[in-house]
């Protein structure tokens, strides 16, 4: 009669139950090992000494496995063997759902995931999901706010290899990837494929609050601040707030009274780059955007996107306080200060405070004695236009 007893044979290191004693000894090495196989830049443990080998290799930056095409290096021979890929055009596993081949099979493994929507990899600390278990080793530098990959020219470092690559392409003015329509280069795919949308016109990322739609997802996200009213990038000498780090960085220039950004044509200087591409305009005269109802041109999308609320009527912004509808938000904040009563535009000579720059303007004309507005019919003159405006009503109600 057959035993049925079955013999287990456990590992007293980790509790895990073999079918074999023989396939417990091989285990049991990986335990003695791992002992020996302890990162001593980072403290991280690994199952045997040749991944420990290849892990160290982050951390001296060594790459012994070139590429005998065009002399890139790599940390292991996988990659070295994937990166060949690119230059034999070889991709010999394909993905038996949408056909799409890949060079390297871990890759397709990766890939296969987004078919199957499956996510097996989860963060231990915030238990966010990840198809890849690459993508979850990145991630978690999140939390540990390690960063291995530094810059020789800045020193700056970076979380990801990848990142780095992009970064260094600041310093080489590298920008590989180039739009076929105009012939734009760009120094990442991201900034190229949002560039060739504004040919295209798509823009598939849509605003859920008010159906603003935008060609990258970035704007979008910078966008729903107007609606969050979030401003996370705070300046450190005023605490003013901004809703965009790039205003935060023009911001500065008011305290330290510098305008790095030059025009070449006229010299004149300005606080941020944004303020000078749009200053150069007028040097070239171009006016790309045309408004479809009157063929009206302007320099810049945001104004034809004003203007054409004259044809729609549309009035986004309201006032909470009288329901009064603008057709922009900056008239609305103009409209605020007759409720708050603020008058930020105080008078030098007088320190009489108006709420808008242009009377504080015509206030100061009061001070200079300068008349500007000559009366045609008497020869009289005024300093302001709406005393002016005032007298030429004398002339035409005279010749009512």
């Amino acid at each position: 009669m057959k035993n049925t007893t079955e013999k287990t044979h456990i590992c007293d290191m980790n509790g895990l139950d073999y079918s074999s004693r023989r396939k417990l000894l091989i285990h049991l090495p990986v335990h003695s090992s791992q002992q020996n196989s302890v990162c001593k830049e980072c403290g991280k443990t690994f199952g045997d000494r040749k991944k420990l080998a290849r892990h160290l290799r982050i951390h001296t930056s060594e790459k012994p496995f070139i590429c005998d095409v065009c002399g890139k290096s790599f940390r292991d021979s996988k990659s070295l063997e994937s990166h060949f890929g690119i230059h034999t055009g070889v991709k010999p596993y394909a993905c038996e759902i949408c056909r799409k081949a890949f060079s390297a099979k871990g890759a397709l493994r990766s890939h296969v995931y987004i078919h199957l929507n499956e996510k097996p990899y989860t963060c231990e600390v915030c238990s966010k999901a990840f198809s890849r278990q690459a993508d979850l080793k990145v991630h978690l530098r999140v939390h540990t706010k390690e960063k291995l990959y530094v810059c020789e020219v800045c020193s700056k470092a970076f979380s990801t290899g990848s990142n780095l690559k992009k970064h260094l392409r600041i310093h080489t003015e590298e920008k590989p990837y180039v739009c076929e329509v105009c012939s734009k280069a760009f120094a990442r795919t991201d900034q190229l494929t949002s560039h060739v949308r504004i040919h295209s016109e798509e823009r598939p990322y849509v605003c859920e609050v008010c159906s603003k739609a935008f060609s990258n997802s970035g704007s979008l996200k910078t966008h729903l601040r107007i609606h969050t009213e979030e401003k996370p990038y705070a300046c450190e000498v005023c605490c003013k707030a901004f809703s965009r780090s790039e205003n935060l960085k023009s911001h500065f220039f008011t305290h330290s009274k510098e305008k790095p950004y030059a025009c070449e044509i006229c010299c004149k200087t300005f606080s941020d780059s944004s303020n000078l591409k749009r200053h150069l305009h007028i040097h070239t005269k171009e006016k790309a955007y045309a408004c479809e109802f009157c063929g009206k041109t302007f320099i810049r999308r945001i104004h034809l996107e004003t203007h054409l609320r004259v044809h729609t009527k549309e009035k986004p912004y309201v006032c909470e306080e009288c329901n009064k509808t603008f057709t922009q938000k900056g008239s609305l904040k103009l409209h605020l200060r007759i409720h708050n009563k603020e008058k930020p535009y105080a008078c030098e000579v007088c320190s009489k405070a108006f709420s808008r720059r242009d009377k504080l303007k015509n206030h100061l004309l009061t001070h200079s004695k300068e008349k500007r507005y000559a009366c045609e019919i008497c020869g009289e003159v005024f300093s302001q236009r709406s005393k002016f405006s005032a007298h030429l009503r004398v002339h035409t109600k005279a010749k009512e």
